[in-house]
């Protein structure tokens, strides 16, 4: 139908109108609006009593909904004294007529890329859904003098230049609930892993509020990643902001990965949101899940590559109100934006698109906001909300180690410590590759258990110290013994630092080795015999010290009696085993 048309009209109801009811409606139509006007009738099951009636741009609402909100209107107009109240009321139900009041309709002017730009809907807000007549939806994202930017959820194809728009009133949002655990989802919240329809409990909207200063309590429980170094030397709390940061296939989401694989048996539900990624990858990270008995407390938000930059754009903001979800239900929720980088780059598109004036590297300037407003909403909530809590682990990939690039800095700036992967300790064979020197947590020991604290003592310091020394060394041949030990020890740090992928570590055994190692229990022996002699000392100590393992894991404290308990316990093993780890007999 024609934007202007008003020689004919559209009746959409369940049931077909009768002959008298369609002349009766032609000849109030034909009196408004001066000429005859021809009626068509749709069927619309949704509709189970009364009609609507479109002409041209005007439409009828003359449903129960339509006739119930109208008489709300019409109620809240009076504002009666005390002693007027009923007799006002009864007067008002008894002589009420339903008006008949246009709908706002738009018309579309251009279509492209997936941007459409509207004109007509004078009062629509920003970030409200518009319905096409092709049925296809689109988010407001522009609001300008002569008409709206407007993003385009699905195929752009379908939508044809003055084809008509209408509002719906509502806000962008996706279903939720606890049937989306062990589920893969599109951005819009719909399953995409054939397996069927997903019952949702609740709608939450894709952009919300972040929980206020008072609604907060400070990070103070550890969320473990059984990452040996992250755990012992940059903790993550929960309800953390921490940046997962290196060069592009440094290890960024193995990291991520493992601390999902950790939290099994913990009650804490994972989302991960996959962002312009090939689906081959995202594919393999479902089935790493599946065969680590982690699907069933985790939930996948998939934004392809071949996706369009809408959904890539609003993919983390749907996998945070899925989030939010469990959080405002008193949950710990860990969430995995992988990466932000490529979101960026989608939000940019879209604002070159819309016509958005570009900044440093084309971005918009308005892009620190679009993560902060996401990053923000990451909390750990007072015992009064619920006490839930969302740890995000955003992912930023850099070029060559820049980290003063646009989008890393801003989002440094936003989270609580960074994660800072260095691709030469990568291919040295140090994996993580954690560069202990740019990596940092800014809640530090508050988000560690006393037994860690206590286990990690210096060793940030003999690394550092280590690095320095290896540095000067390099042009030195001859070295002192003292030098000597002291290289030999950080190499045996390092060492011991390196885990295996898809193998996190329990609390007892991050405590155990880190209390042998600093203990000086491994200076001599060779690197090549470390990977060993750790996993024969944790089966050892798990034999021979079940309780003390059990306590630590059940209480995360440690005495100074279980420290030395730890150490002698160790010597001892290494005495017995000498042969195997120092090449030299028992005796």
């Amino acid at each position: 139908m024609a934007r202007n048309n008003k020689d004919r009209a559209v009746l959409r109801s369940s049931v077909a109108p009768d002959q008298a009811t369609k002349e009766r409606l032609q000849h109030v139509l034909e009196k408004k609006y001066g000429q005859p006007v021809q009626i068509e009738w749709e069927k619309d099951s949704d509709l189970q009593d009364g009609f609507i009636l479109q002409v041209g741009t005007d439409i009828y609402d003359w449903s129960i909904e339509g006739r119930l909100r109208q008489f709300k209107e019409h109620l809240e107009k009076f504002h009666p004294s005390e002693g007027e109240v009923i007799p006002l009321i009864k007067e008002t139900v008894e002589n009420w007529v339903p008006e008949v009041s246009p709908e706002e309709i738009g018309e579309v002017l251009t279509v492209g890329d997936g941007i459409a730009t509207v004109a007509g809907l004078e009062n629509a807000t920003y970030g409200e859904i518009l319905l096409f007549s092709s049925g296809i939806k689109g988010m407001v994202q522009d609001l300008r003098r002569d008409g709206i930017g407007c993003m385009i959820f699905g195929d752009d194809e379908e939508i044809v230049e003055g084809s008509m728009v209408r509002r719906s009133g509502k806000t962008a949002g996706v279903p939720v609930g606890n049937a989306f655990l062990g589920r893969v989802v599109n951005a819009l919240g719909e399953p995409i892993d054939g397996r069927g329809e997903i019952t949702a409990a609740d709608y939450r909207p894709i952009e919300a509020k972040a929980p206020e200063i008072i609604d907060r309590q400070p990070v103070d429980t550890p969320l473990e990643t059984g990452i040996l170094t992250i755990d012992s030397m940059f903790p993550i709390g929960r309800g953390q902001r921490e940046l997962i940061i290196g060069d592009r296939q440094t290890g960024k989401t193995a990291i991520a990965l493992d601390a999902i694989l950790n939290q099994k048996g913990k009650d804490v539900i994972c989302i991960y949101v996959a962002i312009g990624q090939k689906a081959s990858s995202v594919a393999q990270i479902v089935e790493t899940l599946k065969k680590h008995d982690a699907m069933k407390y985790s939930i996948i938000v998939h934004a392809s590559a071949s996706d369009s930059a809408t959904l890539q754009y609003i993919a983390p903001y749907a996998g945070c109100a899925i989030g939010e979800y469990f959080m405002y239900s008193g949950k710990d929720v860990l969430i995995i934006y992988d990466d932000l980088t490529k979101h960026a780059i989608a939000y940019r598109a879209l604002s070159l698109l819309l016509e958005r004036s570009p900044g440093r590297e084309a971005f918009p300037g308005d892009v620190f906001y679009l993560h902060s407003r996401l990053l923000e909403r990451s909390a750990r909530l007072s015992d009064e909300k619920g006490g839930g809590s969302m740890t995000a682990l955003p992912i930023v990939e850099t070029q060559a180690g820049d980290v003063s690039a646009y989008i890393p800095t801003n989002i440094i700036s936003i989270t609580d410590g960074q994660i800072f992967l260095e691709s030469d300790l990568f291919f040295s064979g140090q994996r993580p590759a954690v560069n202990v020197g740019l990596s940092v947590s800014r809640v530090g020991g508050d988000a560690q258990t006393k037994a860690m604290k206590t286990a990690a003592g210096a060793i940030r310091l003999d690394l550092a110290q280590f690095r320095e020394m290896e540095v000067f060394t390099q042009f030195s041949s001859d070295l002192d013994e003292v030098t000597k030990k002291q290289i030999a020890y950080g190499q045996g740090l390092m060492r011991l630092l390196r885990q295996p992928q898809y193998h996190p570590m329990k609390q007892h055994q991050q405590v155990i080795l880190l209390v042998t190692a600093l203990a000086h229990v491994m200076q001599d022996i060779p690197v090549q015999y470390i990977d060993s002699f750790r996993q024969d000392l944790i089966k050892h100590m798990e034999t021979n010290a079940s309780a003390l393992c059990r306590k630590i894991d059940a209480t995360g404290k440690m005495d100074k009696e279980d420290q030395e308990s730890i150490v002698n316990m160790a010597k001892a093993f290494l005495d017995e085993s000498g042969e195997k780890y120092l090449g030299k007999d028992k005796g």
